[in-house]
């Protein structure tokens, strides 16, 4: 029995009747069941807007290009031309510059950027922290945080102190939130390796907390602990991944190492002593201190062995998937548990392609555990899932498949001329030939669901390609662009689909470079 209220106490109403269970909790606020929730209306809107552009009436409408004597990028509607000295908006009805600077001299040159964005809910102690921001390194080794709206230096920090002099590579550890800055592999000239001069160091790797920006520490990747045969390093979601010319991929906890042989922690403009040098830290002539020294083999997570260093890891429960390490494997993929190395059952993947350009698989993006596998002519979405009556045994199983269309494309080996006479060809089209519509790119748009295709079929001189919206569910074909410009083959080529926006980048010979760009217009008199 409740006990009674006490005189002149109001008793609270008694909770309303819902869901106590946390992932029915999680799942109705996905599906917009709390009006109070931020992001309900922004899922609204966005489905309202996969909606738009998928009905027939909406078109995308080429507003834009322009050409260029050096490398064009895209991040998050903004295009940056002339080395990142010119930034143009894509997100205006047409679009504009929002800075143009003056050309920069050689020494001045990027090498490297990456966008960096506010964090949500986070406290930062610079009002200019709460726009978005680019990070770029130049080749005399400057760290340079720029406004993405108007170019302005925010943050410059000095990288190269005696050790080191070439820093070239810029990368993301946790997105958003770990930076890494790394160098290109040291080399001795030629002269200095008949001299006998030996070269320890390979690399080196600097890393950083963003927004704030803050040094966590450099390291240096030595063959004296890793070996001779490293030919490359990479920093990944807490993993230091080394790479071997023999194929071979070893993995390392990167964050014990840091805990482990980080000799003193340094903050940027702290004044030290460090080695017998006397500087500020990140400041012009003395860089940052060389400050991680592994001085034995860390622990071994994991190795593999796999053709061209290829790895991956992803799936759930976590898998990876890598190409065995001969060149008569090229082509087959095997996707193997990273527990204990079971091959799954069906785990080989091989689209026996006779092309060109090999197929590639990869984890699907969307964090599903799919994955998606990429041939000339066939697209398959591939998911995991237990063998039955077998809990601790997954088996590779086919989602969903995107075909191209080849429909009048009849390959004969054998054709009869009018008069009679029977003629065999000595060959076989490539499933890769230009004159077949073939699968170039394959993208995900993460805030509208949406699977992204690019397919081109060369008709004589003229190459034309369409970009296809596919659901991500099921792969069912929703919307079909045209792309209006000829699309060569033979050229390297980037199309980016951020929601209602659709961007071709081209690379033509002797660094020529081409921007299209195509916004969604609707058809009001058909929607009416």
């Amino acid at each position: 029995m409740c006990p009674q209220a006490a005189p002149g106490r109001v008793r609270a109403a008694p909770r309303a009747p819902g869901p106590h269970n946390v992932c029915r909790l999680l799942a109705r606020r996905a599906h917009g069941f709390y009006a109070r929730d931020a992001g309900v209306a922004h899922r609204k809107n966005l489905g309202l807007l996969r909606k738009i552009m998928c009905q027939e009436s909406t078109k995308f409408k080429n507003v834009w290009s322009t050409h260029s004597a050096s490398p064009i990028a895209y991040e998050r509607g903004r295009i940056y031309m002339d080395n990142y000295q010119c930034c143009i908006s894509s997100i205006a009805q047409a679009p504009r510059i929002l800075y143009q600077k003056s050309k920069c001299a050689k020494s001045e040159k990027i090498e490297d950027a990456l966008l960096l964005e506010c964090p949500l809910g986070e406290m930062l102690p610079s009002p200019s922290d709460y726009k978005a921001s680019l990070i770029v390194l130049t080749v005399q080794n400057w760290l340079l945080r720029l406004s993405a709206d108007s170019g302005e230096v925010l943050e410059k920090i000095y990288l190269a102190g005696s050790c080191c002099k070439s820093f070239r590579y810029l990368s993301w550890d946790t997105p958003q939130e770990v930076m890494v800055v790394k160098t290109v592999q040291n080399k001795l000239p030629a002269a200095a390796r008949q001299a006998g001069i030996q070269q320890s160091v390979l690399f080196y790797l600097a890393v950083f907390q963003v927004l704030p920006l803050s040094f966590i520490g450099m390291l240096e990747i030595n063959k004296k602990i890793f070996g001779n045969s490293v030919t490359d390093v990479a920093v990944s979601n807490g993993i230091l991944i080394v790479m071997y010319s023999m194929g071979l991929v070893r993995l390392y906890n990167f964050k014990a190492i840091l805990e482990q042989f980080m000799e003193q922690p340094f903050d940027l403009g702290q004044e030290f002593n460090w080695n017998g040098q006397v500087g500020v830290v990140g400041k012009y002539p003395f860089g940052l201190p060389c400050n991680i020294k592994i001085t034995d083999t860390p622990p071994l997570l994991f190795e593999a062995s796999s053709l061209e260093n290829a790895f991956q890891i992803g799936g759930y429960p976590w898998h990876y998937i890598i190409t065995p390490n001969k060149k008569k494997h090229k082509g087959v993929f095997h996707i193997c548990s990273l527990k204990d190395n079971a091959l799954a059952k069906n785990g080989v993947q091989d689209m026996k392609c006779c092309s060109l350009e090999p197929d590639w698989i990869y984890f699907h993006p969307d964090m599903s555990g799919r994955i998606i596998h990429v041939g000339p002519n066939l697209i398959k979405v591939l998911k995991l899932k237990e063998v039955k009556n077998h809990a601790d045994q997954m088996e590779i199983a086919e989602d969903f498949t995107i075909v191209a269309n080849r429909e009048n494309c009849v390959n004969n080996t054998v054709t009869v001329t009018a008069s009679g006479r029977v003629v065999k060809k000595r060959f076989n089209l490539l499933d890769d030939d230009p004159e077949q519509e073939t699968f170039k790119i394959v993208d995900y748009e993460d805030e509208l669901d949406l699977l992204s295709t690019v397919a081109v079929t060369q008709i004589g001189a003229d190459g034309r390609a369409h970009l296809d919206f596919h659901c991500n569910e099921h792969g069912i074909l929703l919307k079909s662009i045209p792309l209006r410009e000829s699309w060569d083959v033979t050229y390297s080529h980037e199309v980016y689909f951020d929601k209602d926006l659709v961007l071709h980048i081209e690379q033509k010979p002797n660094r020529r470079f081409s921007c299209y760009v195509y916004q969604m217009v609707c058809d009001s008199a058909k929607d009416d």
